[in-house]
């Protein structure tokens, strides 16, 4: 490989190793790949044999010979002979600026110190993206850097956080809106029937299809009550309309009670005991309350997709304190109102809506579990459709061979952070596109918060080294330092106290 005058710099003392990348002139371009492979050649001990990627090509500056006008795709390939030589800092400068794109920057090109690297907003989020690492990698921190960079750059933005682990609330306090169960005041009946039957429904097998039935008559007889009924032509047991959870339970009442019904009270009283239990239950409030029966969707919608955001892009939706065996459901209605606006607005004014899931591995399994299949479905049928709606989704998780099949691949940019697992590492390198190989067998090796990056958001597949976020938009996901904090002592008794409390009333 031959070294052009005047060039030294670490991008060239990278030059030649597995993932960097190379140019050779062909005619008046520059054609730039990137090394896949390297081998020893046996005929020769001074020879090296390399399999490479081509990535783009671009223009010859007269004056200096560098790289100008950088654009993805080669029209034109190199003949055997033709000499090889690394790509300089300036090379590199010019091959990821995107100059007339937008973009966010999140870090610096590796190896390089001032090579600052970017994604392409529209077509990260555009296409869907994927983040993925293993636990303790810098994960949440470098979602939180993304994630704001995007706020920044559009304030008046429309994204929607899943936050399982209550992490993120602190990092977005200043520029996003966080709800929990203390203010989210999710109205039940928002619900369509599908997750109706998933929360009211316990019963398995043939049972659970008889049950699910006699809800389907009931339901849609407790909301043809309302006062909005009267002025939808067509209502459905999916209609968003509100209803009474009393006049439901007064409908299973009456229906058990008819002589004339094909069975017997069992699946009646099942239904009618599990809706006593979910109104009973004080964890449920913050979706079953009866002071959620009035019709506050606009209000709802309002403020949970941030319109107007007000300078605040961004809601951040804190699952943590929820009771599990409901927590898939929440999602999946959250998920399906922005899709199912997102589908009657397209004749509005287009509001793009971006819908980000941590631990997205608990929301599309890869495994066909029964339980939780409407957020699987919808959030399935997002990656899919969703960018034709306006509705974009950004999938963070720690197992990426846990996530359903098929879904990695509907996300056009990929973010690999370290992979310790040597199936997530296949899966990964499965869905990667063909011109990122070369970066694959780094992934095991990456350091903390350093990523590689392919697919749309990026002009070239590169490699990352995020920058430090302040500590003020930091998410709460610090690891404990057991080497100090089992040297302290003190206050144990008042720590016992306040969280048994916090305990016993099942709320922060």
């Amino acid at each position: 490989m031959e070294q052009l005058a005047g060039e030294s710099d670490p991008s060239i003392a990278m030059g030649g190793q597995v993932g960097s990348q190379l140019k050779m002139r062909v005619g008046a371009c520059w054609i730039v790949a990137t090394v896949r492979t390297l081998a020893l050649d046996s005929r020769s001990a001074t020879h090296i044999l390399a399999d490479i990627d081509f990535v783009g090509e671009g223009d010859q500056e007269q004056l200096t010979g560098r790289i100008f006008r950088f654009r993805r795709g080669v029209t034109r390939f190199p003949v055997p002979g033709t000499p090889i030589y690394p790509v300089s800092s300036p090379d590199m400068l010019e091959i990821y600026s995107a100059h007339d794109q937008a973009r966010i920057e999140i870090g610096t090109v590796y190896p390089t110190a001032n090579t600052r690297a970017s994604l392409l907003v529209d077509a990260l989020l555009g296409k869907h993206f994927a983040l993925l690492g293993s636990t303790g990698t810098g994960k949440s921190t470098s979602a939180a850097l993304i994630l704001h960079r995007i706020c920044d750059m559009a304030p008046q933005g429309h994204i929607v956080m899943i936050d399982p682990h209550g992490e993120y609330g602190a990092a977005f306090a200043g520029n996003g809106a966080v709800y929990d169960t203390s203010n989210l005041e999710l109205p039940y009946w928002l619900m369509n029937f599908e997750e109706h039957c998933e929360v009211l429904v316990t019963s398995k097998g043939p049972e659970r299809a008889q049950d699910c039935d006699i809800l389907a008559k009931c339901l849609l007889a407790a909301r043809g009550r309302s006062r909005l009924a009267e002025g939808i032509g067509r209502l459905t047991v999916d209609s968003p309309v509100p209803y009474l959870l009393s006049d439901l339970a007064a409908i299973l009442a009456n229906e058990m009670g008819k002589l004339d019904k094909s069975t017997n009270s069992l699946p009646y009283l099942r239904l009618r005991t599990r809706l006593d239990e979910i109104k009973a239950d004080p964890r449920f409030s913050f979706m079953f309350s009866g002071m959620l029966v009035a019709d506050s969707m606009q209000n709802f919608l309002a403020k949970l997709f941030r319109l107007p955001a007000m300078g605040k892009p961004i809601s951040i939706v804190d699952t943590s304190a929820m009771p599990s065996e409901i927590t898939h459901v929440v999602v999946s209605v959250l998920a399906r109102l922005i899709f199912d606006f997102a589908i009657w607005a397209r004749d509005e004014e287009q509001k793009p809506i971006l819908l980000v899931c941590e631990e997205a591995h608990r929301y599309i399994p890869s495994s066909n579990i029964e339980a939780g299949q409407s957020v699987r479905k919808i959030l399935e049928r997002i990656a899919k459709e969703g960018r034709k709606y306006g509705v974009s989704l950004g999938l963070i998780t720690q197992r990426p061979s846990d996530l359903a099949e098929g879904v990695l691949s509907q996300c056009g940019t990929l973010i690999a952070m370290r992979l310790n697992n040597e199936r997530d590492q296949h899966f990964v390198k499965a869905a990667m596109p063909e011109g990122s190989r070369g970066f694959l067998d780094s992934i095991p090796a990456l350091r903390n918060r350093e990523c590689i990056v392919c697919g749309e958001g990026v002009t070239v597949p590169i490699r990352v080294a995020f920058d430090d976020l302040e500590a003020a938009r930091r998410p709460a996901s610090a690891d404990p330092v057991f080497s100090d904090l089992w040297r302290q002592t003190g206050g144990e008794e008042e720590i016992l106290e306040r969280t048994i409390n916090r305990w016993r009333n099942q709320g922060r």
